[in-house]
C-alpha cells in the first residue's frame, strides 16, 4: 500500500507536525508490517529515546503510533501501541472498548530511525496476533498517532476521525481494508486471520 496520510483531529492541531504517514503490508510468513513516518519540528515534540523492546501500558498518554485491526463485519478488534522508545502494548477487545483479557499479544519487532526532522518507526506484528479475527478474509485497520508537544499538549492523528471528540476505538475510524487472502493466496482461508 502506498503511504496513507493521517490528519490531526480538528480539536487538536499541532503547529510542530508537518505530516504523519503510514504504510501497511501483510505477509503470511511475517504478519503485519507497519511503517509510520512523522515529520516536523521534532525538537518541539516529546519523543523518548529508543531503548530495549518491552511491553508497557498507557503508551497513548504520550507520543506513540497505533494500529486498530478488526475482521470485516466483526465487532472484535485488536489494538497495538508502538512508542518511539520501542515500548509496546497489545490489547484485545470483544466489542467497543470491552477488553478481552484472554488474548495475549505476541511481541512485535520494532525499529526506530530519527533524524533532525523525521521520526520513522517500523513494526512487524507476528501473524499469530490476528488469530482472534479468524476466519475473516478482509481486515479493517485504523492507523493513528498521538503526538506530545513540549508544552504538554497532545494532538491526535488518524486516517479518519468519527464525529465528536478523538476516539480511535470507534469503528468509523477503521477505514483501511486489507485483503489477507489476496496477500497470501496460497494459504487456505481457514488458516488466515
Amino acid at each position: 500500500m502506498p503511504d496513507a496520510l493521517l490528519t490531526a483531529h480538528p480539536a487538536t492541531p499541532s503547529a510542530h507536525v508537518r505530516s504523519v504517514t503510514a504504510d501497511v503490508q501483510f505477509d503470511r510468513a511475517t504478519g503485519l508490517s507497519l511503517r509510520f513516518i512523522l515529520t516536523g519540528e521534532l525538537d518541539q515534540l516529546i519523543i523518548p529515546s529508543a531503548g530495549a523492546v518491552r511491553r508497557s501500558d498507557r503508551l497513548w498518554e504520550h507520543t506513540c503510533f497505533e494500529a486498530f485491526v478488526s475482521g470485516e463485519g466483526g465487532v472484535r478488534y485488536l489494538e497495538f501501541n508502538l512508542a518511539p522508545s520501542r515500548q509496546w502494548a497489545g490489547y484485545g477487545f470483544a466489542g467497543y472498548r470491552q477488553r478481552d483479557e484472554s488474548w495475549t499479544a505476541p511481541t512485535p519487532r520494532i525499529e526506530v530511525v530519527r533524524t533532525v526532522a523525521t521520526l520513522e518507526m517500523h513494526a512487524q506484528i507476528p501473524l499469530d496476533a490476528f488469530r482472534p479475527l479468524c476466519p475473516s478474509r478482509m481486515l479493517r485497520l485504523g492507523l493513528t498517532a498521538v503526538i506530545e508537544a513540549r508544552d504538554g499538549s497532545l494532538s491526535y492523528w488518524a486516517l479518519a476521525h468519527p464525529p465528536g471528540r478523538p476516539d480511535f476505538h470507534h469503528a468509523d475510524g477503521f477505514v483501511l481494508g486489507l485483503d489477507v487472502v489476496a496477500a497470501a493466496a496460497s494459504q487456505p482461508v481457514a488458516d488466515l486471520p
